[in-house]
This record gives C-alpha cells, sequence and structure tokens, in this order.
C-alpha cells in the first residue's frame, strides 16, 4: 500500500469512527402550545441535535392550527404529559404554557429525570421558583429559562466589553423592553386568554418584560443582588389591559451601580435595547446585531463606534442547541449564565420585590 492510499484509508477510517460516535438527537417534547414563543421550535431549522417526539395541548383546535402550519401528525399530540412521557420517554421537555403551569411541569418531570427549558420567567412568583428549585435539585436536572435576548450578539459583546474595563467601572444600566400592547400587536386569544391574567401571569408588563432586564442585571453584576429594590406601575391601557399592570418602572440599587428597568406594553414601538454607563464611556446595545460605542471626550463630547455584529457560533445562537449542549456535557454553563437556574432565582427575588413595592408604595430591601 502506498503512502497517500494509506493516508486515505486513514482519514476514511476517522470519519467513519466520528459519525459513529456522534451523539444521537435529544428527545424533546413540547408542553403546551399556549404561548407563541413555540413558533421559535416548531419552524426551527433542523440541527440534528433535537428531536421532537411529542406534544401536549388539549386544545385541539390550536393543534389543528400549528399542526396546518407545521405539518406534524396529530398522531403526536397527547392530553396529559403523563400520557407523552409514557409513550415517548422524553430526555427533556420545553414549556410553552402559562407561566403558572411551569411549576407542575417541573413537578412531573423532576422525578423522572427529565430536563425542563422554560420561556421567560421562570416562575408566576418567588414561591412557585423555590418549590421548581429544590424538585430541580432534588434530581438532578436542569432546568433552563429562554430569554430572546440571551441569544442577542450585542449583549454578550456588550458584556465582553465591561468586563474587558472598555468603559471604566459599571455606574448605570437602563433596560428597555417591551411593544404596544399583546392586544395591539395581534397576540392570539390562546396566549392572550393568561398573559393578561394576573393569577396565570402573575402580573402585566412587570413579568412579562421586567424579567429580561433583571436577568441582564443579574449576568452583569455576576449574581449580586441589588440591596433594594424600587417599583412603579400604571394601567395605560385599561381597555385592553383590565386586570393588570401595562407600564412599569423598576429601580435597583447596587452598593457602586444602579439600574433602570422599563418594562412596558405601551411602547409606540417594539423595542429590546440595553445601556450600559462606566465612568469613561458607554455602550448601547441597540438591537440583537447593532452596538455603540461612546468614549467621552472633554464636558459632552464623545467618539462613537458603531459595529453590525454577525450571529455568535452554535451552540451559542439558540436556546434548544443550548439545551442539548449542556444536557449531552458538551458544555458547561458559567456561573450566572442569562439561562441558568441561579439567576433567574435572582430574577424571581427582583420581581417579587418589585411587585410588593409597586403595591405598597415602598423600598423593599432583599435580604
Amino acid at each position: 500500500m502506498t503512502s497517500k492510499s494509506f493516508s486515505i484509508l486513514l482519514l476514511l477510517l476517522l470519519l467513519g469512527t466520528a459519525s459513529f460516535a456522534q451523539k444521537k438527537p435529544l428527545r424533546v417534547g413540547i408542553i403546551g402550545l399556549t404561548h407563541t414563543h413555540v413558533h421559535g421550535i416548531l419552524g426551527r431549522k433542523d440541527r440534528g441535535d433535537i428531536e421532537i417526539v411529542g406534544i401536549v395541548e388539549r386544545d385541539k383546535e390550536l393543534v389543528k392550527r400549528y399542526a396546518d402550519q407545521y405539518h406534524f401528525p396529530m398522531n403526536m399530540v397527547y392530553n396529559t404529559m403523563a400520557e407523552l412521557i409514557a409513550a415517548k420517554q422524553p430526555e427533556a421537555v420545553t414549556a410553552f404554557n402559562s407561566t403558572f403551569e411551569h411549576l407542575e411541569v417541573v413537578e412531573t418531570c423532576a422525578p423522572l429525570g427529565i430536563h425542563v427549558m422554560v420561556e421567560k420567567p421562570l416562575a408566576v412568583n418567588l414561591k412557585h421558583a423555590k418549590k421548581m428549585e429544590a424538585l430541580a435539585k432534588k434530581h438532578r436536572i436542569q432546568l433552563l429559562t429562554n430569554y430572546e435576548t440571551t441569544w442577542y450578539p450585542t449583549n454578550h459583546k456588550a458584556y465582553e466589553l465591561l468586563k474587558n474595563d472598555s468603559i471604566g467601572s459599571l455606574r448605570k444600566v437602563v433596560v428597555r423592553d417591551g411593544h404596544r400592547g399583546p392586544k395591539k400587536i395581534g397576540v392570539n386569544k390562546e396566549f392572550l386568554d393568561w398573559l393578561t391574567d394576573p393569577v396565570l401571569d402573575g402580573g402585566g408588563a412587570i413579568m412579562d418584560f421586567g424579567c429580561y432586564g433583571a436577568n441582564l442585571m443579574t449576568w452583569l453584576m455576576q449574581g449580586k443582588k441589588p440591596h433594594t429594590v424600587s417599583a412603579v406601575t400604571q394601567q395605560l391601557q385599561a381597555e385592553n389591559n383590565p386586570k393588570v399592570d401595562d407600564d412599569a418602572t423598576i429601580l435597583l440599587l447596587y452598593d457602586d451601580a444602579n439600574a433602570v428597568l422599563q418594562p412596558s406594553w405601551d411602547w409606540p414601538i417594539g423595542r429590546k435595547d440595553m445601556e450600559i454607563y462606566g465612568l469613561t464611556g458607554a455602550i448601547y446595545s441597540d438591537n440583537r446585531h447593532q452596538l455603540r460605542i461612546r468614549m467621552a471626550e472633554g464636558y459632552d463630547g464623545f467618539h462613537e463606534t458603531t459595529l453590525k455584529l454577525e450571529e455568535r457560533p452554535a451552540p451559542y445562537d439558540d436556546p434548544f442547541s443550548i439545551l442539548a449542549a449542556v444536557i449531552n456535557k458538551d458544555i458547561i454553563l458559567p456561573p450566572y449564565d442569562l439561562t441558568s437556574l441561579e439567576n433567574n432565582m435572582v430574577v424571581m427575588e427582583i420581581l417579587e420585590a418589585a411587585n410588593k413595592s409597586a403595591k405598597k408604595g415602598k423600598v423593599v430591601k432583599l435580604k
């Protein structure tokens, strides 16, 4: 055998071994279809890292609409989690039901060793969150929370710049999230019914969008909690959101920094942006792809640099890729990662305090 032939044979053997060793797709069940973020997994391009093995949803009219859109068979839909688990043995589930129902998902799945990813926020209140945390730790499952902004390359670039001392020590963060309101943007009835319910969602805009800023700030502060939380809420669209707030302002105070979170269902334009201010400059994460850096010059002058960022590399660009990678132990999440349970327990403490502050008109201290 010639040297060239041997090299080709060796390459073929290595490729065959790599192919054989490749992990099977993670078996995932979808719990609920009422949260419209479910489009993200149903319409996801197949990467070979997950396999949807079943869906749980009782509303057959809603199921039919999605089945027609995404061409999945009706026989993969079950009425209960127990039926799905018995038939398909998923390794993980993703919850796209009401926030109130997140606890039931964990209560059902954790004792069976089934990992869980929920849509933000983690829970409807801190009491539910603590029960979920205890179950996840007892049964050693991953319990992750998905936020749209977790996958923004601009937020990760901003984090990197801050940690590299590019704008000096952190002093102030402003996070603005929201849109014109669920009814105004045309959210379907199945989603609207629970999203604007104070029991099923825990509040209005303060919960739906306040969690984004709390999540990002906990990440930027590497898990450090604010000393105090203050919040005010308003109902600016009583005709559309009669049971809940639709505008909130939340103030978080730390040792040498503060954050202002502005979640609202009353913005004229949909937005998810963040401003980070240091001692010598500022970072503006304008949207998913555009980031601006301003360095101070003189009293009110500055030099500005604008960056247009590409998507992050896999698996860091997609919630379900991360879910598979974490469960397969291909990656280990760093402390207080945006999707992590420890980060989102702090988020729930902040939201609980913000709700209490808004209702009582008082500053709330965190333990």
